[in-house]
């Protein structure tokens, strides 16, 4: 199926829910990923970037590998499967969306980590969906904020998914007395210089983005250090090392400001035909 011209991913999509498409874009790129749209909203997103609703589920333990290997077989169409889930007890319909809307969102701002290349759209390919999806301005806004607040934060976020933090020697007790939150315990367990964020987000099955603010906030309490940092050429990044918020207290969520101008590089342009619906919101600059 011929792609769209378009300006970038959310000009895309934001044009494809004007025709409430039902189909799968696939973008190229480093991480890449592919897009699944019901009726012009985002259901899923699956990257190699970050883990997907499938993974947070089956890594935290939240459901058992027997119970959704039943699953799967009596429902083999994964965009009914969510249902089936909820059917047979196994988690709560409002527990499920949850699970499956945050997966969407991180997958996203893993994506507009990399500059995409181009991108194809496709018939339907079934996945595990957030019912009854995201909005694509909603999802563009967010990432957004994402890319924005982890840059105030710590410098190029691209840059911090690819650092390996290591444990500070000495750094005191982190044991279940309250004094370091339970998801902070578990991160700095999965820190060992060689993981890079993405790696421990996988590893735990929790989302890319609360994993490198989680870690953020641990490097301000002196818990976690960064390995030297170095630009493609070898030499030392200059990018901020620390915080630059109050090392005491974790940084809040701002309300949504617009991108950067360079939060997200534009990918290249595509030939093809475009239709009035698809040119909606190409006005829109910058996006993953």
């Amino acid at each position: 199926m011929m792609a769209p011209t378009a300006r970038n991913v959310p000009a895309l999509l934001q044009g494809l829910r004007a025709e409430g498409f039902s189909g799968t874009v696939r973008v190229s790129g480093l991480p890449g990923g592919a897009i699944h749209l019901r009726n012009g909203l985002v259901g899923a997103i699956e990257t190699p970037g970050a883990p997907t609703a499938t993974s947070a589920l089956l890594t935290s333990g939240r459901i058992g590998d027997e119970d959704w290997l039943a699953a799967c077989a009596a429902e083999p169409d994964a965009d009914r499967l969510g249902g089936h889930l909820v059917a047979e007890g196994l988690i709560g319909a409002a527990e499920l969306e949850v699970v499956c809307t945050a997966a969407v969102f991180d997958a996203a701002f893993a994506m507009a980590l990399s500059p995409p290349g181009s991108w194809e759209l496709s018939d339907r390919e079934p996945a595990l969906v957030a019912e009854p999806g995201v909005e694509p301005r909603q999802l563009t806004e967010e990432t957004s904020r994402r890319m924005t607040l982890l840059s105030r934060l710590w410098g190029p976020p691209g840059e911090l998914t690819r650092v390996r933090p290591a444990p500070v020697a000495g750094a005191g007790p982190r044991g279940s007395d309250g004094w370091l939150a339970r998801r902070h315990r578990d991160v700095l367990d999965s820190v060992n210089g060689r993981r890079t964020p993405r790696d421990i987000a996988f590893a735990l099955g929790r989302g890319l983005y609360a994993v490198m603010l989680d870690l953020i906030r641990m490097e301000a309490l002196h818990l976690v250090q960064w390995e030297t940092r170095t630009t493609a050429d070898g030499r030392p990044s200059t990018a901020p090392r620390v915080p630059q918020a109050d090392a005491t207290t974790a940084a809040p969520a701002p309300t949504p400001v617009p991108a950067a101008p360079d939060a997200a590089p534009l990918p290249k342009r595509r030939p093809g035909g475009v239709s009035p619906a698809q040119d909606v919101g190409q006005q829109k600059k910058g996006g993953w």
